[in-house]
């Protein structure tokens, strides 16, 4: 369980962002308003390295009594903070319910080395009690105004006195392009789509190493599938799925849980050539389970 924050809402959907951990791996995930109404969301877009997503539910499933309740959050300046001024962090503590603890900002632009954020993030410190069950929630000023999306994952479990957020001046322009991605499901792995490669994960020291981007090594590309077809190659190197940065196969894999077979996505590959590696975008018309485990017992056939 985790905490979320009501950020928007368009014709169809209401918007709750979250820290990308709370809804990582999840099969179902459902959201708990205040009066206690349970509906179903889905993830409209997540961004690992920063640790944020953004959930949606759809309006026509949420009653009219709760609606009324419904406020969405006021945004503030998180790079105007000044430490030692009030700090109040609200969430799901322990899974037992909303609860509410304060603090003052205890330090700012702390850089923690355990952080699930991407490295070098800029976190607000404070001594308002963040406990599991509190990430995704919203730390906010004495206005009231959402100054940062708390993360019990960061610094750990076993330190006290010491909570983090990720500041709502680095989180807001992340959050508004997720904001802006389509909705999508889950698909079964019989239903997904797939490229049609195997594939070496390039970590950062293969990168360093072999002066090679860091992202997802094309190993092989198997005869017949959409990767073969758009023009793949041995030694192209993936970095993004439809629009979205994938460092290794973990993250690629679970983007891809979101699109169908026979769906065509950009993808951006990086490709080696005389002057280094060459940025190119391709469009994959995404392989069926069959078709790949076709592809790739012939593949093992021909060895």
């Amino acid at each position: 369980s985790g905490s979320g924050i009501i950020i928007g809402e368009n014709e169809q959907e209401l918007l709750i962002v979250t820290n990308n951990h709370v809804v990582d791996s999840t099969e179902q995930l459902y959201v708990q308003f205040i009066d206690g109404e349970t509906v179903e969301a889905q993830v409209k877009g997540t961004d690992a390295s920063a640790d944020l997503a953004v959930v949606a539910v759809k309006l026509d499933t949420i009653a009219n009594s709760t609606k009324q309740e419904i406020c969405i959050a006021r945004m503030g300046d998180s790079d105007s903070l000044k430490i030692g001024e009030p700090a109040i962090a609200i969430g799901n503590a322990l899974g037992y319910g909303q609860s509410v603890t304060t603090g003052v900002i205890s330090a700012l632009n702390r850089k923690i080395e355990s952080s699930n954020s991407e490295e070098g993030t800029s976190l607000i410190q404070t001594d308002a009690a963040i406990n599991p069950g509190n990430s995704g929630g919203a730390l906010l000023n004495m206005r009231g105004e959402v100054i940062g999306i708390n993360s019990n994952k960061i610094g750990g479990s076993s330190i006290e006195g010491m909570g983090y957020a990720i500041p709502i001046s680095t989180a807001r322009p992340i959050i508004e392009d997720l904001m802006e991605r389509q909705t999508r499901t889950k698909y079964s792995e019989e239903e997904r789509g797939y490229l049609g490669i195997s594939c070496i994960n390039v970590t950062s020291d293969l990168s360093e190493n072999f002066s090679m981007p860091q992202g997802i090594f094309v190993a092989q590309v198997y005869s017949g599938t959409g990767a073969e077809a758009a023009g793949l190659v041995r030694g192209n190197i993936v970095v993004a799925f439809d629009g979205v940065t994938v460092q290794n196969q973990e993250e690629l894999t679970k983007q891809m849980q979101y699109y169908k077979a026979g769906e065509s996505v950009e993808i951006t590959i990086m490709v080696n050539s005389a002057n280094g590696y060459q940025q190119k975008n391709v469009t994959v018309t995404l392989s069926s389970y069959d078709q790949i485990n076709a592809a790739s017992k012939a593949a093992q056939e021909s060895k």
